[in-house]
């Protein structure tokens, strides 16, 4: 069984675009979607510096660029791999964007308004005060979280076995890192913002407004949600849950369960990746790994893809007509994160 998963914030690197601009599709589709967020997303992948690309509003659309491009070339080089070639797909955070695409939930031009709209509203929700992230690295859950509780900062992300990503104002961090939880160590993480709490809470009105207006379809294979690690089949429940996420913590470590329990073989991260394949390390044994970075890679890369694929384990039937539906976001599933 197969799972393709897609990294969030934090994730980019100076320069890491530059290999696949080689690739004729790959540049026309970061071209697009420069156009639609008004940035030179060719640049910002290219030439940038790490100050530059750590921008929400510039680091958000550069890694929905990277992985959905990314993996359409994989599909294009297997004519119909890639996420098509999927048993189960997710995306860490912004990642969950590119996995709403990438399967089908949401047409690329539309996920690069959402994108864009969710970049700018967080980067303005960012810089109302300053905030951030850090990684919360070993040391025992309970008193992890508890030292994360008394220093103000909210857990943003649960990503498994040894790593709760803390989030708050950098007066919190700076406090959480003078006194770290026992056997625990703090890293910041190059995001500049605390997403996934209260912090973010002005995004997610806009937000709401624009998945209004938008249109869905019902995903190609299974599609797991940051929320709860769930197989989402509707496609206007999952763009929902895209608003809601916003506020609300990142589950990766039940994502990862999810897939324990479906008997994932496999997985391979799109660029830029290492980030998820270095937490399945540690929580996911015996899953075979696959770092997409380069197109050179490509080949290697659909070998492992046919090696491991084969096991559809999606609810909707994927040999249907898509089928299309407003998706309207109600107050109450954003605050309740569903």
């Amino acid at each position: 069984m197969l799972a393709i998963v897609a990294p969030g914030q934090g994730a980019q690197n100076p320069g890491f675009l530059t290999p696949w601009l080689e690739i004729d599709s790959f540049r026309k589709g970061l071209t697009e979607l420069s156009e639609v967020t008004g940035l030179d997303l060719i640049h910002l992948g290219t030439e940038a510096d790490e100050a530059a690309i750590k921008d929400t509003a510039v680091a958000q659309p550069l890694l929905f660029g990277a992985g959905l491009y990314a993996g359409l070339a994989l599909d294009q080089a297997a004519s119909n791999g890639g996420f098509a070639l999927a048993d189960v797909v997710a995306g860490h955070s912004v990642g969950e964007i590119t996995a709403a695409a990438g399967t089908g939930v949401l047409e690329p031009a539309q996920a690069a308004l959402f994108i864009r709209e969710r970049g700018r509203g967080m980067a303005r929700a960012s810089a109302s005060s300053p905030t951030g992230m850090a990684a919360v690295i070993a040391g025992q859950p309970e008193e992890v979280l508890a030292r994360i509780a008394e220093c103000g900062l909210t857990a943003a992300n649960f990503n498994g076995s040894g790593q709760i990503v803390a989030a708050g104002t950098l007066e919190q961090i700076e406090a959480l890192r003078a006194a770290p939880p026992a056997r625990a160590r703090v890293v910041p993480l190059k995001v500049a913002g605390a997403f996934h709490t209260q912090h973010m809470a002005a995004a997610q009105p806009p937000l709401a407004d624009l998945a209004r207006t938008m249109t869905t379809h019902d995903p190609i294979t299974a599609l797991l949600s940051n929320a709860d690690g769930a197989i989402v089949s509707l496609g206007a429940d999952f763009l929902q849950r895209l608003v809601a996420q916003v506020t609300v913590p990142v589950r990766w470590d039940l994502c990862m369960d999810t897939m324990r329990q479906l008997g994932v073989t496999g997985m391979l991260e799109l660029p830029p990746a290492k980030t998820l394949t270095g937490i399945a390390k540690r929580n996911l044994k015996g899953v075979e790994l696959f770092n997409l970075n380069e197109p050179t890679q490509l080949d290697d890369a659909l070998a492992f893809c046919h090696a491991h694929a084969g096991r559809r384990i999606t609810s909707p039937d994927t040999t249907s007509p898509d089928t299309t539906s407003p998706a309207t976001t109600s107050s109450d599933r954003a605050t309740q994160g569903a």
